[in-house]
């Protein structure tokens, strides 16, 4: 049977084409329907919804922003959930929390359906490229069967055990992401604001042992003011309270990472969420100006975040966070 896709953003459509310029039967589906153009270009055939994917293919692969775009798709506690799982592969690409994969797993295999989580570590240009690095965790016959699938898309596939063992691990993977990210910016803006020539900066920092494929990425964008999406602050900050979340509940200390937490809040408070992540730059330009003071409130007048966060892990003292999102 055909291969099912489901959720053409920022990152779903290109990977989406890579599948389908391999020559991979493809079925495809999207809430937004002008997104599906390449794709019926490309010689996948589009559905009318969700449930005609499910229909017609044998594996579905599902690249949704959050647990409840997921559900929405497969009716998840509905009529037709079991209808669209049953002898059918579902396979869960994007970042939710591991506890939510842990009971879509179950719900899934007691309505007689195979899942596999396989998140993905890159952002849209690697994705283009086929260049992406996937995370496998479920049943073994399952994992079996769909890491080939991904091949066109990805450079490298890991097996990482039972779920949510895949979620773990690529949230562990986007710790490391957010903070590399938010230190490059940071050095950016202490190089500018020290009056450095910041094309020089950007230079002996390619050359030296910190250089990196991010790295290489983000300079660029932080030079020419680029902040056109590769990832996108919303979607990072919500990245990043998926960590905080999964670090609280284990009792793991992440100071970096909630530092990042504020500035990302901040970001999009400051009205940058829909740019790339490397927009934070505007966060920190915001404190330096006073905009926002160390312990992250706000001054008058100023753009206050979202105090909706996660607390702080750790047993040290909280301070009121800002985010959003």
């Amino acid at each position: 049977m055909r291969v099912g896709f489901i959720g053409l953003g920022v990152m779903g459509l290109p990977m989406a084409l890579r599948l389908a310029r391999s020559g991979t039967g493809l079925v495809v589906w999207n809430r937004t329907a002008s997104r599906t153009a390449a794709l019926r270009a490309a010689g996948a055939e589009v559905a009318a919804g969700p449930g005609e994917v499910f229909d017609r293919a044998g594996t579905v692969l599902l690249m949704l922003a959050d647990d409840h775009a997921i559900d929405a798709v497969l009716d998840r506690g509905g009529p037709e959930f079991a209808a669209r799982v049953a002898g059918r592969v579902v396979v869960h690409m994007g970042t939710t929390s591991p506890e939510y994969s842990r009971a879509l797993e179950a719900d899934v295999r007691a309505a007689g359906g195979s899942y596999v989580e396989a998140p993905v570590s890159g952002s849209r240009v690697p994705a283009e490229k086929g260049e992406l690095v996937a995370m496998l965790a479920g049943e073994e016959k399952a994992v079996s069967a769909v890491r080939p699938l991904l091949a066109p898309m990805c450079r490298e596939t890991f097996v990482c055990g039972a779920a949510p063992g895949a979620l773990l691990m690529k949230l562990s993977v986007n710790l490391f992401l957010i903070t590399l990210v938010t230190g490059l910016t940071e050095a950016y803006h202490f190089a500018d604001r020290q009056g450095l020539d910041r094309e020089l900066f950007l230079d002996v920092l390619g050359a030296g042992p910190m250089a990196s494929a991010v790295s290489r990425m983000k300079a660029p964008k932080l030079l020419t003011g680029d902040f056109s999406v590769q990832a996108a602050v919303v979607d990072v900050l919500k990245n990043n309270r998926l960590v905080a979340e999964a670090a609280r509940a284990s009792g793991i200390a992440s100071p970096l990472l909630d530092v990042c937490h504020d500035l990302f809040g901040e970001t999009v408070a400051l009205g940058h969420g829909g740019e790339d992540m490397v927009a934070v730059l505007r966060a920190v330009e915001a404190r330096t100006a006073g905009a926002w003071d160390r312990s992250g409130a706000t001054a008058p007048d100023r753009p206050r975040a979202d105090p909706d966060r996660p607390p702080r892990t750790g047993s040290g003292p909280t301070r009121s966070p800002s985010s959003s999102g």
